[in-house]
């Protein structure tokens, strides 16, 4: 049994689809049995883009499930996402307090629900796989509950870090979902590895499918000829981005 009264998702999910019609946004799901239709399981997605909150969840959309997505504690205290984020009934992440949130996850699926969970933690500038954080298959082990490897393509174009923001039309979203694994805690490394290694074939596998080729794109990882930053690139991005972003907290509250 649900924990929650899903008041708010369904009508959310429904204008999300509407929007997309206007935006004659192309969505191929690919391997969506892969998420079961009943009980609890944790969906790990990868992070390329601020909407894979949104279109992540339509992975589960043929097996009629709500995903609740395990998301940073500032999306949840913004002025506009923190009511939708809360009346969604995702799952606030505090980095000070890690435990909460995480017996929070465990407790969703204890109840049946379907957790969503970037491993990456944060948004990959290099549109490749960055190292993985061990929850995904922790929390799976814990509740003894399938875990499911999928990953997004083609949302880093809509919006995505360093990049103005494109809402034009045409676009075209690919999510590919991957049998899942049942990790059992036994070696927490290796099946975090393992997990990596799925969503890595996985990726591969959309890339080289999708309608437009890499080659040459701003949005397309440089070992596929794209223009996008290394991994050893983006890492420092983010070290920068981090040191920008203390500075700015630091004066905040000095002006306060």
């Amino acid at each position: 049994m649900s924990l929650v009264r899903d008041l708010s998702y369904p009508a959310v999910v429904l204008a999300a689809k509407a929007s997309f019609k206007v935006l004659d946004l192309t969505i191929d799901v690919r391997g969506a049995e892969h998420i079961p239709r009943a009980g609890g399981a944790v969906l790990a997605l990868n992070h390329i883009s601020y909407v894979d909150f949104i279109l992540g969840g339509f992975s589960a959309q043929q097996s009629k499930r709500l995903v609740r997505f395990m998301a940073k504690r500032e999306l949840f205290t913004h002025r506009a996402a923190g009511p939708l984020m809360r009346s969604l009934h995702h799952i606030e992440v505090d980095r000070g307090d890690g435990l909460k949130s995480y017996a929070e996850a465990i407790r969703y699926l204890q109840a049946g629900e379907v957790v969503g969970i970037f491993p990456e933690a944060t948004i990959s500038r290099a549109m490749e796989l960055k190292e993985f954080k061990s929850g995904a298959p922790r929390l799976a082990a814990e509740v003894g509950v399938p875990l499911v490897p999928a990953v997004l393509w083609g949302t880093q174009r809509m919006l995505t870090k360093d990049h103005p923001r494109d809402f034009s039309r045409g676009h075209h979203v690919t999510i590919t979902v991957g049998e899942p694994l049942h990790p059992t805690a036994a070696r927490p490394v290796d099946e975090t590895a393992q997990l990596k290694s799925a969503m890595a074939a996985l990726l591969n596998e959309t890339i080289l499918h999708y309608p437009e080729k890499p080659e040459g794109q701003w949005w397309a990882p440089a070992s596929y000829g794209g223009t996008a930053p290394t991994l050893e690139e983006a890492s420092r991005l983010d070290v920068v981005e981090k040191r920008e972003r203390a500075k700015a907290f630091v004066v905040k509250e000095r002006q306060k």
